[in-house]
């Protein structure tokens, strides 16, 4: 929680600035097999052939169950062994979208969406938002009125494309969220998300409301703290924000946080 507190007090940008950058991503992509291959090329000899086993079993496999047990040996080899994000989520992918059950799918898309709040590379942003999306909505398929799914999804909108300044993309979260607190106003994973995309598309106010509502149900939640902090900072409500920002230093009370806290609070004083 602490490292993505921080990631957001340090990476987190008015939307109404973005507008160079929305161009810039929209013209980045991310060639998946490229990269493995690039991988692949740095691997030891023994490794090289394991994976080389594991591939060709996928391609010559005729049972489906021994092409996702492929798929999912891949994955955990990329990710427990070489400790590589793409391939492993890349793989995962495949090997849920081969299986084809909802919980399968699910976690799948999880793991791309947990990755999106700390990418940084414009290009490999595009590609995992658009593997979230694609998967949440294959598991929505499978169970339209899934709360978990639609906060989901709209997540994977706005901590991925809406994050790089597209507005649209954005408001497409904002809508799947939208269907889940009208049914339940006291969700507070959707409340928190529903603020967060307001933040990012510039609407402060709505902002601030939802996470008002979500501290005052969570009064610990200190990622519905530090973005209420950092909404009344970008209103110019500087009162408001300083308040905030103490608040969250006194319930992390982490000297490495205190501080960006505090050149935070630097700016606005």
């Amino acid at each position: 929680m602490l490292v993505v507190l921080l990631f957001f007090f340090g990476k987190t940008v008015e939307p109404k600035k973005q507008s160079s950058k929305q161009t810039t991503t929209a013209q980045k992509s991310f060639d998946i097999q490229q990269f493995i291959s690039s991988a692949k090329a740095q691997l030891t000899p023994n490794q090289a052939v394991y994976v080389s086993k594991l591939e060709n079993g996928i391609s010559r496999g005729d049972v489906q169950d021994q092409q996702v047990k492929a798929y999912v040996t891949l994955s955990n080899f990329w990710k427990d062994s070489i400790k590589r994000f793409e391939p492993y989520a890349f793989y995962a992918s495949q090997a849920s979208e081969l299986e084809n059950s909802e919980n399968s799918l699910t976690f799948a898309a999880r793991i791309f969406l947990d990755n999106l709040r700390t990418e940084t590379d414009d290009a490999k942003l595009n590609w995992e938002t658009s593997k979230a999306i694609e998967l949440f909505e294959k598991a929505l398929a499978k169970n339209p009125e899934n709360d978990d799914l639609k906060i989901g999804l709209g997540s994977a909108y706005i901590f991925g494309k809406g994050k790089s300044g597209n507005p649209a993309e954005t408001m497409k979260g904002i809508s799947s969220l939208l269907s889940v607190v009208r049914k339940d106003s006291n969700n507070m994973r959707a409340q928190l998300v529903l603020g967060i995309g307001g933040y990012v598309s510039g609407q402060y106010d709505k902002s601030i409301e939802r996470f008002k509502k979500v501290v005052t149900a969570q009064p610990n939640n200190l990622e519905a703290i530090a973005f209420l902090a950092d909404a009344y900072a970008a209103k110019g409500d500087k009162a408001e924000a300083i308040k905030w920002y103490n608040t969250s230093k006194r319930l992390v009370n982490d000297p490495h946080y205190t501080k960006e806290v505090d050149d935070r609070l630097k700016l606005l004083q």
